[in-house]
């Protein structure tokens, strides 16, 4: 613990718009190779880009929300390098006027909230794909990802843990989900972000060498691969060895990294300003349109539901991380108007099944008016609340009709008195001991004779039915 981490982030988020930046060509994800590219993103001779005015509006969004600056003149510049995944051998970025600058996210902490500053948010292209395959020895090249849309999100060296860029990964995906601008998909590359990390003694106000570990695109990775990179770096200083300057990568199946090649500079990229793109001058008023339409983040949200719900503060925040589950608690809220019972219900069983199904709020298929139904069902005394639960266990994964599940399987609740008193009539008489045992002041047998009862029930009567009822017969 002599040292400290200082962590700086790049993160790349792809954009969800229908077509690529400068092109027509479709952005879906998963096509047969080479079948959602063109001239243009190709970079074939005599082409011009032109550019998609939803990645701009996409790219005010963000900054609006990560409270930046958003700079009004801006333009596109080449960065030029040579790679077989990047056929016209650029890359077309923003260096000198990006389109968002000076922001910053605060972030919740072990230590309570802390700032985390964004120097920059620019448009970029993204480049293609490179498959190796080591039957074969070959290396291929699947460019349907060439000239997909980018933001990248570079912070200041702010972080000093791995807890806290986990931290702000996360604000960002919620902010980018909550946008609608971006699925998210790390499995996918649709977010991933590089790792800028260099260590120094506690105390020190001076930077050490960093490196930069690319495209890390999972949570787990990214912690791992920050807490390897720290150790080694500490080691290699401890021997008497000197940082250098690189770009690594992380392999998370093997749990280590390894140097890809030397870091390089903004001069070695040789930036200059793109010549088939204008610049972009975003007006006041394309600005405040954008504003007026942004939608409730996650924190708005949170807040609103402690003070028009009720919620305790956890819960809200848990509900709120993901959109797919704040939309789920708000349509259910609006059905059955019983938000706090809403609540409940995803704070245990359905948090529970998401975690047990290793499955994301977004892919649950269960309905908000299903869950709506379910709860109806124990208000109107159809089915009592641990049968709800096995119910809700049931119809999880196929969303099938609540109330039809409980008519078909017959786990509607005894409600006819007759039947209870002939039920505890017959339990009180095959257990005396029992009933000799509470009349001589022992309370837990009374909750013995209740168990009974309930079993003979098959869960299906009303607990506080059979308490009075038995209470009554037993005098």
């Amino acid at each position: 613990m002599r040292y400290e981490m200082i962590i700086g982030l790049e993160v790349h988020v792809e954009l969800s718009t229908k077509t690529k930046i400068f092109c027509s060509c479709s952005t879906e994800f998963g096509g047969a190779p080479n079948t959602h590219c063109c001239p243009v993103c190709t970079g074939l001779p005599g082409v011009l880009p032109v550019l998609n005015e939803k990645v701009v509006d996409y790219a005010i969004r963000v900054g609006i929300a990560t409270n930046c600056e958003i700079t009004q003149y801006n333009k596109f510049d080449r960065k030029n390098y040579f790679y077989p995944d990047l056929p016209k051998a650029y890359q077309v970025s923003q260096l000198y006027l990006p389109i968002c600058r000076n922001g910053h996210v605060d972030i919740e902490t072990e230590n309570g909230e802390k700032s985390i500053g964004i120097h920059e948010i620019h448009m970029e292209e993204d480049a293609g794909k490179l498959i190796h395959d080591p039957h074969e020895d070959v290396t291929l090249c699947d460019y349907n990802r060439c000239g997909i849309p980018l933001l990248e999100i570079v912070s200041e060296p702010d972080f000093r843990s791995a807890d806290e860029v986990i931290a702000y990964l996360q604000k960002l995906k919620s902010i980018f989900e909550y946008l609608e601008i971006s699925d998210c998909k790390m499995q996918e590359g649709s977010m991933r972000c590089d790792v800028n990390l260099s260590v120094r003694p506690i105390g020190s106000d001076k930077f050490g060498t960093r490196t930069e570990t690319k495209n890390l695109n999972s949570f787990k990775a990214i912690a791992r691969a920050i807490a390897a990179e720290y150790e080694r770096q500490i080691e290699a200083i401890e021997d008497g060895e000197e940082i250098i300057q690189e770009t690594r990568r992380w392999d998370d199946n093997a749990g280590r990294g390894y140097a890809m090649r030397s870091k390089e500079n903004a001069n070695d990229y040789r930036y200059f300003p793109e010549p088939d793109l204008p610049p972009i001058e975003i007006s006041d008023k394309w600005i405040e349109r954008l504003k007026a339409e942004q939608p409730e983040l996650a924190h708005e949200k949170r807040e609103r539901y402690q003070k028009e719900y009720g919620l305790p503060e956890y819960d809200a925040r848990m509900i709120t991380e993901e959109k797919a589950m704040a939309d789920f608690f708000e349509k259910a809220v609006s059905v059955c108007g019983k938000p706090k019972e809403v609540s409940n219900w995803i704070m245990g069983d359905i948090f529970r099944l998401l975690k047990e199904k290793s499955i994301e709020a977004k892919q649950m298929v269960l309905t908000p008016e299903n869950l709506s139904k379910l709860i109806g069902l124990i208000d109107n005394g159809k089915i009592n609340r641990n049968t709800a639960k096995k119910v809700l266990e049931a119809i999880f994964d196929e969303n099938e009709d609540c109330g039809k599940y409980v008519k078909d399987n017959g786990l509607e609740m005894v409600n006819d008195e007759g039947a209870v008193e002939s039920v505890i009539a017959r339990v009180l008489e095959n257990n005396p001991q029992s009933v000799s045992d509470y009349k001589n002041g022992k309370q837990k047998a009374f909750g013995y004779i209740v168990g009974q009862c309930m079993k003979e029930l098959k869960g299906k009567a009303n607990p506080a039915t059979v308490n009075e009822l038995l209470r009554k017969t037993l005098g």
